[in-house]
């Protein structure tokens, strides 16, 4: 059974909120969006994650993919399923959480970081592919792995990769990427976010639209 496809969004970019709160996740998750990225996750190790989601799916426009990272179980799918949540982003590859996950019709982004785990995540209906954590496999590396991938796979690199490295995973046939701590820290004001989220869409641009 597979997930859902991988929608056509502007920019495959997904904001990642570590350590987002619900009490400030409207304001990021609107600055986010207003900058130009519609894809959002919140990990499952963030205060009340699902507390945080579930505001962000009623605020947000309906086109826009929401959903939980670091989702390690079968409860967390339902979890999120039950905040309305569509995009399920883990680390691993786990059988019983992407059966879930194709139950409730969600996208999905697996980490990968070997072709072992890379097909058996294909096999296993993923959306799209996240390698990670991307900074030690490398845009070489990836593109190593990919050569001998379906070619209609989509690629996405997650793990240490700032709009600065666009271009080179570009190369290595990357179309996707989470932007992690270059994007959010709790730390950082809205306004903080904002620019970097708009300097990642600047970014994305200049290097996709050649």
């Amino acid at each position: 059974m597979k997930t859902a496809e991988f929608p056509k969004l502007k920019r495959n970019l997904v904001a990642i909120l570590r350590g987002l709160r619900p009490e400030t996740a409207l304001d990021y998750g609107r600055a986010i969006f207003e900058a130009g990225i519609e894809a959002i996750e919140v990990p499952l190790n963030s205060p009340d994650p699902f507390v945080s989601i579930e505001r962000l799916v009623k605020a947000l426009p309906e086109t826009t993919l929401l959903g939980a990272g670091t989702v390690l179980t079968a409860a967390d799918v339902d979890r999120l399923h039950n905040t309305g949540g569509r995009l399920l982003v883990s680390p691993n590859i786990d059988a019983d959480v992407m059966s879930r996950a194709a139950q409730h019709g969600m996208v999905t982004m697996p980490g990968v970081f070997t072709p072992t785990e890379a097909f058996q995540a294909i096999a296993l209906g993923a959306s799209a592919l996240k390698f990670f954590p991307a900074n030690v496999l490398g845009a070489k590396g990836i593109a190593a792995i990919k050569a001998v991938l379906p070619a209609n796979t989509i690629i996405g690199a997650v793990g240490g990769v700032s709009e600065d490295d666009f271009a080179d995973y570009a190369k290595a046939g990357v179309t996707a990427f989470g932007l992690g701590s270059s994007l959010f820290t709790p730390s950082l004001s809205v306004e903080d976010v904002a620019l970097r989220a708009r300097a990642a869409v600047i970014a994305y641009d200049e290097v996709y639209s050649e």
